[in-house]
């Protein structure tokens, strides 16, 4: 399990607007490459209905036992039990996140990251979700090779990894469209949050977002079929992963 001193800024916003302390309750998100935004708890607790086309399309397309890592307040794993899937495991690092999903009624969440082992008794998973531009969990490109590696040991054969993300590169255009990038620096799509609520501020965290091509690059160097399965207007994609030779 990992753990932290660090104030759980998401933890407490989901927990304050669960309990109804806070309806309005929302984290400020602070990236390296963009504006500060505001991010409302009220958006971890939506309804199929009020989900993005990308997510609703990555839950039709999930089959048997499901992983759900960094499932925030459990939105889709309680949307694929009132489904009747059999089992969905719901992981998120937050312990606010892990406690707001035990009340509202997901049956199986831990808390840990999504390095974590598979405990010995556990059986594989047939799905694996990455949601809410999912993959940037990895952080690093680095990071994601890492993860790539280790989900095998959690699939299932024949298994699947449903992920979300999206090419940030108009962030750095200008207005005439040309990229301003360091080609020398780091990977534009590897950015910092910070994330407060409250007068309080969390520890920075990195962040991924891998364009298609890349993402493509890493899989197959990681022995995966990648499948684009779905895009929307704004750069995001949902990518269907699967282990070859498994």
């Amino acid at each position: 399990m990992t753990t932290t001193s660090a104030p759980d800024i998401l933890g407490q916003a989901l927990l304050d607007y669960h309990h109804g302390k806070a309806k309005a309750a929302a984290v400020t998100v602070h990236c390296s490459a963009a504006d500060d935004e505001p991010l409302p708890a009220a958006y971890f607790f939506r309804t199929v209905l009020q989900m993005p086309e990308l997510e609703r399309q990555a839950l039709d397309e999930s089959r048997g036992r499901v992983l759900d890592l960094g499932a925030g307040a459990g939105c889709h794993s309680l949307e694929l039990q009132s489904r009747g899937f059999d089992y969905v495991k719901a992981v998120d690092v937050s312990a606010g996140a892990v406690q707001v999903m035990t009340e509202r009624g997901v049956r199986n969440v831990a808390r840990h990251d999504l390095f974590a082992p598979k405990p010995a008794t556990e059986l594989p998973y047939d799905t694996i979700l990455l949601l809410m531009n999912g993959l940037g969990l990895t952080g690093t490109l680095e990071g994601l090779d890492k993860f790539l590696a280790h989900a095998r040991t959690l699939l299932a054969p024949g298994g699947q990894i449903l992920a979300t993300s999206s090419d940030v590169r108009y962030l750095y255009e200008d207005e005439d469209g040309a990229l301003l990038i360091n080609l020398n620096g780091p990977y534009y799509g590897e950015v910092e949050y910070t994330l407060s609520y409250k007068g309080q501020t969390g520890e920075p965290f990195p962040w991924l977002f891998v364009d298609a091509a890349l993402l493509n690059d890493a899989a197959e160097a990681a022995g995966y079929a990648a499948d684009f399965i779905g895009e929307d207007d704004n750069e995001q994609y949902l990518v269907r992963l699967t282990p070859l030779n498994q």
